[in-house]
């Protein structure tokens, strides 16, 4: 058994979710930060038998497209010597990060 833990974009959780239940997944959503641009993103867990893997990698795949926005940037994200940005900047956002962790023993009480 393995555990997937995957981060992805706030936009994107909802339409995994509803696939994901659809083909049978148990899945686990929390809220989450992201460091760089600290905005919201969400970490699904999915405990999913070894065989089944590469499924649900594949789906998370699919509906997890990065894209370009634009945001600015606050001054608590600059150092002191880039205090002042005059435009907003264009940041890939989306996509996922998975991890794909062994799983020792698994109970459901």
């Amino acid at each position: 058994m393995k555990l997937i833990m995957a981060i992805i974009h706030d936009e994107d959780a909802f339409r995994i979710i509803d696939v994901l239940s659809e083909e049978g997944f148990k899945v686990t959503k929390m809220a989450t930060t992201g460091g760089f641009l600290r905005s919201g993103n969400t970490t699904l867990m999915c405990g999913v038998e070894d065989d089944r893997v590469d499924e649900l990698v594949r789906i998370i795949e699919s509906k997890c497209k990065s894209r370009k926005q634009v945001t600015s940037i606050g001054a608590a994200h600059l150092s002191t010597a880039d205090s002042y940005v005059p435009y907003p900047i264009e940041v890939t956002v989306g996509g996922a990060t998975i991890f794909v962790l062994d799983v020792a023993e698994f109970r459901r009480v």
